[in-house]
């Protein structure tokens, strides 16, 4: 068992309380029986992420729609679980879906988790994604500034030199100068 299963499974024993349906699906190989989890009427959320990150790990296609839901959920342990899957799924719209989800100011919030998985997926996508977000950030008293860190170290880990204005522009916030500094230097 990896490490992202073990932390998902323990955290769904919990909210499951252990029972025989959580234990059988986590022991369960079989892809149908998971992806019948993910239409079933009634099935709790914890099974229904159990179901889908399995999937998604294994590269099951089925599972995409029900991990961008939970990569864009309020609960931040579950976005880091679908963004794990996610990644491993490899499914082409998975890049757009983050992009979309990054760039949605009415849910910026909950923004931090799509903008890592654009940097961890390095998709053609990612580095506008990551300005046009980062560009949003720098607005005076914006306070989603761990976002901002995110774009900002993002954009020196892809290395594109297309982001060298809006990182020399974050050199002048506060909580980005350094990390700005750090990916300015990356890009040449």
């Amino acid at each position: 068992m990896d490490e992202e299963l073990r932390s998902l499974a323990q955290r769904l024993r919990r909210e499951s309380g252990g029972s025989v349906a959580y234990e059988r699906l986590l022991a369960t190989e079989d892809g149908e029986e998971l992806a019948g989890v993910l239409t079933e009427l009634e099935r709790p959320l914890w099974a229904r992420e159990m179901a889908a990150f399995r999937l998604g790990c294994a590269g099951d296609r089925r599972a995409f729609e029900s991990l961008v839901l939970l990569l864009n959920h309020r609960d931040p342990e579950r976005c880091v679980s679908a963004a794990h899957a996610l990644a491993r799924l490899a499914d082409p719209r998975t890049s757009r879906a983050a992009a979309a989800l990054a760039t949605n100011e009415l849910r910026v919030a909950y923004a931090l988790v799509p903008v890592r998985l654009l940097t961890r997926l390095r998709a053609p996508e990612s580095v506008p994604a990551l300005i046009t977000v980062l560009r949003r950030r720098l607005s005076p008293g914006d306070p989603h500034w761990r976002v901002a860190l995110a774009c900002v170290e993002g954009l020196g880990a892809l290395g594109d030199k297309r982001a060298a204005d809006i990182l020399k522009t974050a050199r002048t916030h506060p909580r980005l100068t350094a990390a700005a500094e750090a990916s300015l230097a990356r890009l040449r």
